[in-house]
């Protein structure tokens, strides 16, 4: 999961080298913060917090197969 969240990151950005993900389990939650560039944050969050809300989604589903719970956060 943490795979799928930085490649879609890195496609919606101008740096992709600078985008990394930490994932961290909490409680049998894996949280996956996402860090990018400082100028690149506004294209992952977008316009209301559309993009950031679509890549949660995206993220959510892939975990759903798993049988796990995700939070994704941008650092």
């Amino acid at each position: 999961m943490a795979e799928l969240l930085a490649y879609l990151a890195r496609e919606l950005v101008d740096d992709p080298d600078a985008v990394r993900v930490e994932a961290e389990e909490h409680g049998g939650t894996l949280v996956l913060r996402l860090h990018v560039a400082e100028d690149d944050v506004g294209k992952v969050i977008g316009r209301g917090g559309r993009i950031v809300r679509a890549l949660r989604t995206v993220v959510r589903a892939s975990a759903v197969r798993d049988g796990r719970r995700v939070l994704v956060e941008v650092a």
